[in-house]
């Protein structure tokens, strides 16, 4: 199994950036979660529209849906070209049902994310558990036979959090602030609070993602550091992570 980050920002894509998008691939089989502004144009990067298997959307924020509507285009413009014979499923909470209804297109096909129950795509397990958001919005748990990814999604700390991430080789965190401020309002996480996350359900390693546009990002790495002593990193464009 391996990720790549394509975008990482929080609210709007810095210059020549995304915001949330990740690409996991194992056995020629490609899942894109979220599909945040820029995301698309980045995407392309790392493979071509036709080698998309499916799409999970954690929540219908534009930071992670703002390039959905682009894909369906492309979708359908490699379905005239030959290029693409099937719909693509995307995968997204019925919660916001008019948002939900819009993931269907000429080439694509919204399928609901059953709560309270695991799931297949492709050669992937998911898990689900609802965070602590404005709006509806699903964490993720990710598996293979061998190792698990925790998507946080955008979430305020909350303590059945640590069960839901508990033991993952990977933990993907959202980081929109830094440590001593609140983000329970916005329905965000700290640089501490991601910390917290990873010590309690001692994860394998943690990625910071959904970075603010403020401050210096050095300091949330060395926040989250003062809690978790596991390796955590910064996320970036094409960064990677396979096992």
């Amino acid at each position: 199994m391996k990720i790549t980050t394509i975008g990482f920002w929080g609210a709007y894509p810095g210059q020549d950036s995304a915001t949330s998008c990740y690409l996991i691939e194992q056995d020629n089989f490609r899942l894109v979660i979220d599909l945040g502004s820029g995301a698309l144009s980045k995407l392309q990067k790392y493979t071509d529209i036709p080698s998309i298997n499916a799409v999970v959307i954690s929540h219908f924020h534009n930071d992670h849906i703002a390039d959905v509507g682009a894909f369906q285009y492309a979708c359908f413009v490699q379905q005239q070209l030959g290029n693409l014979s099937r719909s693509v499923p995307i995968y997204a909470g019925k919660d916001e049902a008019e948002n939900f209804a819009s993931l269907n297109h000429e080439a694509t096909e919204a399928v609901p994310i059953p709560k309270n129950q695991a799931f297949t795509v492709g050669p992937f397990k998911i898990e689900t558990t609802m965070t602590e958001h404005p709006r509806p919005c699903y964490a993720l748990k990710i598996s293979n036979q061998d190792r698990t990814i925790v998507y946080t999604a955008d979430t305020a700390y909350f303590d059945e959090l640590v069960d839901f991430s508990r033991e993952a080789n990977l933990l993907i965190a959202e980081c929109s602030f830094y440590k001593g401020m609140d983000g329970s309002g916005p329905g965000h996480m700290t640089s501490e609070e991601c910390g917290t996350l990873a010590s309690s359900a001692n994860v394998g390693s943690m990625w910071l993602t959904h970075l603010p546009h403020f401050g210096d990002h050095q300091q949330l790495l060395q926040e989250a550091k003062e809690v978790y002593t596991g390796l955590v990193k910064l996320t970036s464009e094409g960064q990677t992570w396979e096992s």
